[in-house]
């Protein structure tokens, strides 16, 4: 009985220390082995953000850090083809945005570790082309830090445009990142209108003792006309409001292209016979009111018109 008894002893005292074992010790060596991970690959993204605003990856690079969990962090992918024999200009042109955004986002004061900008080049990564079923560039991509990509989290390159505004409203729209566009300063305009000063104050002191071509009514009137011409073109009326390519019907999802003559279904389709008409007959009364100012503004062919005085004086010097 007694030797019952300090075995059951014994056991009771076993299982403590298993209790106390299992209370004690951090639970899960599997979960600290996943945290670990992810602190390894967001410090490692840090650190190659606060290098090059846009990380450039591989195939390897890209299936570890933007497709293999555990991941807390959105990645936006640009799949484009940069080398020069790829003669992408597009390509380009889309780079030049992409930098200018992810510029933006790097050196605000909102930036974190919950977004990041990264390219892959066709020449560095086809591998990741293949895997994705991918045959044009440049494409944008958003792989959210939890779940699959969905269609949304493709960027609609071909209605909206790559300009850096446009996308920073997609991006804000699929992560809910808010980034402010900070362009560089353009100084090519400044450079051309001191140009141009130039050039007209060097014709003037040139022309200084016969400046009578500033008089001419011809000239002025011709002026005047490409003035207005440019200012009731739809091409003022582009640059200024700024339309989109396209535009997409909430009600019924058809999508229309703009064109010279208002917004078609497709650019194919030619437009109305009735608008043809009227363009055509705008252009011809334009075209007669061009012709009416110049030879109502030309000098006529008369006699001289020189004052009397003058006249009589030369008479008497010729005398």
């Amino acid at each position: 009985m007694a030797s019952v008894w300090a075995k059951s002893v014994v056991n009771l005292q076993v299982l403590a220390v298993f209790f106390c074992l299992m209370v004690c010790l951090p639970p899960g060596g599997g979960q600290k082995k996943k945290e670990n991970l992810l602190s390894e690959k967001v410090d490692q993204m840090m650190e190659w953000s606060s290098r090059r605003s846009v990380i450039r990856m591989n195939g390897d690079k890209f299936r570890r850090f933007v497709k293999a969990p555990p991941r807390n962090y959105s990645v936006i992918v640009m799949f484009t083809a940069l080398q020069p024999q790829r003669q992408c200009s597009v390509c380009r042109q889309a780079n030049e945005e992409y930098q200018v955004l992810a510029n933006s986002w790097r050196y605000s004061s909102a930036f974190s570790n919950k977004l990041f900008f990264t390219v892959v080049d066709y020449d560095e990564g086809a591998d990741v082309f293949q895997q994705l079923n991918m045959n044009s560039a440049p494409t944008f991509m958003h792989f959210p830090a939890k779940g699959k990509p969905k269609r949304a989290d493709t960027f609609d390159l071909q209605r909206i445009g790559f300009a850096s505004e446009q996308l920073a409203k997609w991006i804000a729209d699929r992560t809910d990142v808010q980034i402010r566009v900070f362009r560089p300063p353009n100084y090519s305009g400044t450079i051309a209108l001191a140009l141009l000063v130039s050039l007209v104050g060097g014709l003037l002191y040139l022309r200084r003792n016969n400046l009578e071509f500033i008089y001419n009514k011809t000239g002025w009137a011709m002026a005047a006309l490409c003035v207005v011409f440019a200012m009731t073109s739809g091409q003022m009326w582009n640059h200024i409001r700024g339309p989109p390519y396209a535009h997409k019907n909430p009600q019924n999802g058809q999508v229309m292209l703009q064109s010279p003559w208002g917004w078609c279904y497709s650019m194919k389709l030619p437009p109305p016979r009735e608008m043809l008409a009227r363009e055509e007959s705008s252009a011809w009364l334009a075209l007669a009111w061009w012709c009416f100012s110049l030879v109502s503004c030309s000098p006529s062919s008369g006699p001289s018109t020189m004052d009397t005085p003058t006249a009589s004086l030369l008479s008497e010097q010729t005398q």
